[in-house]
């Protein structure tokens, strides 16, 4: 805790606070303390309970993902009220556990929309890796019926679904695209001029024209 208060820099907390992140640290500068502290299960906890963002951070980089059981990633899940926090936790540990199947189901029904928001992504990479046994169209008619409406969080999350469906299935292409151009979600979102926009008919057509062009 006395190192990542060292490395604490009120300008980037000031930069992450606009993205609802609460902590100073330089994420560069935090993967390096925990290149250097390897793999510290034994620490996990400890860092978890402090509360403090950058100490989740870094303990999610130095833990054991396949460690965890089913209900400690949920307890987890749910204290994790911070966006990166949470982002991290369902991408670099959730992702990589044999519960993320189970819990994929379990937090799509949660009444809480930041929960859920994690069962949608866990969605959307099943969709893109092992789409066998998911309904798509049922998804699609999901996100129609929801979407618009949703919170932030989950909104955002049932979004990046929805491009990563028209994406990856050639199929649901077109309706993907033509969902996403009648709900608008995310249609004026401020982009630079380097990166692609979230909004997924744009998202959509640009991934697949990269993709016929040979790039990643």
């Amino acid at each position: 805790m006395a190192e990542l208060a060292v490395l604490e820099d009120p300008k980037v907390r000031a930069v992450n606070l606009r993205h609802g992140d609460d902590h100073g640290v330089n994420l560069g500068e935090l993967r390096a303390l925990a290149k250097r502290l390897k793999k510290q299960p034994e620490l996990v906890p400890e860092l978890w309970r402090t509360g403090d963002t950058a100490a989740r951070l870094l303990a999610i980089l130095i833990c054991r993902p396949k460690s965890f059981s089913r209900e400690q990633l949920d307890v987890m899940l749910r204290s994790a009220r911070v966006p990166k926090v949470h982002d991290w936790l369902i991408n670099y540990v959730v992702k990589k556990s044999p519960h993320a199947e189970a819990l994929r189901r379990e937090w799509l029904l949660d009444p809480d929309p930041v929960i859920a928001s994690g069962g949608w992504a866990l969605t959307a990479e099943r969709v893109v890796k092992a789409p066998e046994g998911l309904d798509l169209a049922e998804l699609l008619d999901v996100i129609e019926a929801e979407m618009k409406e949703a919170p932030d969080r989950l909104q955002w999350s049932m979004n990046n679904c929805l491009a990563q469906l028209g994406i990856a299935h050639a199929e649901f292409r077109a309706r993907a695209i033509d969902l996403g151009e009648r709900l608008e979600v995310l249609k004026d979102y401020p982009t630079p001029a380097n990166c692609t926009s979230p909004f997924a008919p744009v998202w959509i057509r640009e991934m697949v024209r990269r993709q016929s062009a040979g790039h990643p």
